[in-house]
């Protein structure tokens, strides 16, 4: 909470100097040779050291591949270095704290002072910095004199230490910054270009789905109104098939006798004939007389739409004629 008296503390931190932390470590992030972005888009170094030569990507040496970037490292007996510890509040104005150190560090003159450092580690309290002063002139001297350039900007100017070479500011390096600001530019362009289309993207997918949302209720409706319809129909339907679902059962109990005279007539002979004939349900009595009265019930028994013959009663022959009485009952196929 903010204490009274002090409006810019918040839990003991000056508010103050946020906005110098998130500059600093945006700084960092773009320029430090720690930075990924370094370690994709840096340009590659070749070093000279005399005779001998390496290649350096990020500060980190790597294997040879062509360039467009030189450097040259100075002998140890140029170069003034010095380790140091700020606080860990500092590391926001970092840069100039170097410099102060540094113009009080350096032997030489301000405009013959040339000055690179590097952070080595950092702990809870403070920042361990490596810090390089070099003289201008002697640098150029010794350049012209090894290397045969007197341009202070055709080349970089590194020096050796433990942990890596560290720039010196005031020579080529300049050249390398401008390409990798120019990298950075066409990520940032891309990067840019490709929000812009997901962004379109959304958009577009956002409305699509609106659209179809829209449809989808429409859709909706009239699905509900036809299921309405449906339920009522069904209801009607339901309705009907009971309807005829009794017929069907009042016909099957009481079936027309019409049809199974006609079936009889057609299987019967001249020599048979029906004198009594009863339907109830699934079973049919049936009374006649015929020639050949098993004849008759043999002739039924083989017809697919009876499922069973049997006889009611006897055989009977009648006196002083050729013909014999039967009674059958017959069960039809398929109804109970």
């Amino acid at each position: 909470m903010l204490e009274s008296g002090q409006n810019w503390e918040l839990f003991g931190y000056d508010t103050r100097n946020l906005w110098r932390h998130l500059r600093g470590a945006f700084r960092d992030f773009i320029w430090s040779y720690d930075s990924p972005l370094r370690d994709r888009l840096d340009e590659v170094v070749r070093l000279r050291d005399g005779e001998r030569e390496s290649f350096y990507h990020a500060g980190r040496e790597c294997a040879p591949a062509p360039v467009v970037c030189e450097a040259v490292l100075l002998p140890d007996d140029l170069v003034l270095t010095r380790h140091l510890r700020f606080p860990l509040a500092v590391e926001a104005e970092l840069e100039g704290a170097i410099a102060l150190e540094a113009s009080s560090s350096s032997p030489f003159a301000a405009a013959d002072t040339g000055v690179g450092w590097q952070v080595i580690s950092r702990d809870e309290h403070f920042l361990h910095v490596q810090l390089v002063i070099v003289s201008l002139s002697a640098a150029m001297a010794h350049i012209g004199q090894r290397y045969g350039s007197h341009d202070a900007h055709a080349q970089e100017v590194w020096v050796a230490t433990e942990a890596r070479p560290v720039v010196v500011r005031g020579f080529g390096e300049s050249q390398r910054e401008n390409l990798y600001r120019r990298r950075l530019g066409r990520v940032a362009a891309m990067v840019g270009i490709a929000a812009a289309l997901l962004l379109v993207i959304v958009v577009a997918g956002a409305g699509i789905k609106k659209w179809e949302l829209g449809r989808l209720s429409a859709l909706e409706e009239t699905t509900r109104r036809e299921a309405a319809d449906a339920m009522r129909l069904r209801s009607v339907l339901g309705k009907a098939n009971e309807t005829i679902a009794a017929v069907n059962e009042i016909a099957a109990q009481y079936p027309s006798p019409h049809l199974e005279m006609a079936r009889l007539t057609a299987l019967l002979e001249d020599s048979a004939y029906v004198e009594r004939l009863a339907i109830e349900g699934g079973e049919m009595d049936v009374r006649g007389k015929a020639a050949d009265a098993a004849e008759v019930m043999e002739l039924l028994a083989r017809q697919e739409f009876y499922s069973g013959v049997t006889a009611g009663s006897p055989i009977r022959k009648l006196p002083n004629t050729d013909l014999e009485q039967f009674h059958l009952k017959i069960q039809r196929a398929g109804v109970k």
